[in-house]
């Protein structure tokens, strides 16, 4: 059974920093590509981060810069880095692993939920 448990969001000024954690299990987390996605209120869910099973890593132009998407495949662990953040990046904040056809692979974790104020 595949779990995604996302951790590391809470509230945070604008221009300030949050590390977010993903835990993977059920799945070979090694070979899988792994994403970082976000819903904020009203709007749709949207890929933030991608990194790949040989690390190669692309970001929405949104955050590029910015955000820092990583792995540690000992751990079964994904992370995102988020550094000066603005309010707009407030926003419940997901992992799963992206498929070619731009859909997802697993169903959602709980997510975790980033607050930025200004």
């Amino acid at each position: 059974q595949v779990q995604l448990v996302e951790s590391g969001g809470g509230l945070v000024q604008a221009g300030g920093s949050l590390r977010l954690s993903c835990a993977a299990s059920g799945f070979i987390f090694s070979i899988a590509n792994m994403g970082w996605y976000r819903q904020a209120p009203g709007n749709q869910r949207e890929l933030v981060a991608t990194i790949t099973n040989t690390k190669y890593t692309s970001y929405a132009d949104s955050v590029k810069g910015r955000f820092t998407i990583s792995r540690d495949n000992a751990k079964n662990t994904v992370y995102l880095q988020m550094n000066n953040l603005k309010p707009e990046d407030t926003a419940d904040y997901y992992c799963n692993v992206p498929d070619s056809a731009g859909g997802t692979r697993h169903s959602w974790g709980q997510g975790t939920q980033v607050t930025v104020s200004s």
